[in-house]
């Protein structure tokens, strides 16, 4: 590859695991998977469709709309709202074709403006989070010769039942910056 110039990056639709926002989407499409198929777990794929679709709609609290809406400019209207033709189905419906295309470019602008408030949403909510994640985090410093043990975090993805995930006890023999030590 560094013979043709080529870099290797590892990308979301190949390596989902390097984009946490694709990870959550995928696992609560998942969630909804699992609750649609119920025992018959091999008739996902014909519940596929039902299921993106109610993770189209449902409102997404980091955007602060659906992403149906960030796609398409407008909330999603069920079938059933055309078959009995509601208020604004009727509205629409009584458009002449100039009030229609000045209606359109004005939702096209509108869309681009949704567009950019998700995206400082979805800033806005990630720095909440951090910041509640960051004051669960409890500072603790560690001093050369202090007696520590050692979490294995193996075991928790491999649990076994009577294993303890701590071993040592062992001596701290160098501290490093961001709470690294070397113990011995």
């Amino acid at each position: 590859m560094q013979k043709f110039g080529v870099t290797h990056r590892l990308a979301t639709p190949y390596h989902p695991q390097t984009c946490g926002q694709v990870e959550v989407s995928n696992r609560s499409l998942k969630r909804i998977l699992e609750r649609a198929v119920g025992e018959n777990r091999a008739s996902w794929s014909d519940k596929l469709d039902e299921a993106l679709w109610a993770f189209r709609t449902a409102y997404k609290t980091p955007i602060g709309c659906t992403p149906y809406k960030l796609v398409y400019g407008e909330i999603c209207h069920l079938p059933v709202e055309l078959e009995h033709k509601a208020y604004w189905a009727l509205k629409h419906a009584n458009f002449d074709l100039k009030t229609a295309g000045d209606h359109r470019k004005v939702q096209i602008n509108e869309l681009n403006e949704l567009r950019d408030q998700a995206y400082e949403n979805s800033l806005i909510y990630k720095e909440k989070t951090k910041r509640l994640h960051d004051s669960k985090i409890k500072d603790c410093v560690f001093n050369i010769s202090d007696r520590v043990l050692l979490f294995n975090s193996r075991l928790k993805i491999f649990s076994g039942k009577l294993k303890s995930r701590w071993s040592g006890s062992f001596t701290i023999s160098q501290v490093y910056s961001y709470g690294t030590v070397e113990l011995s």
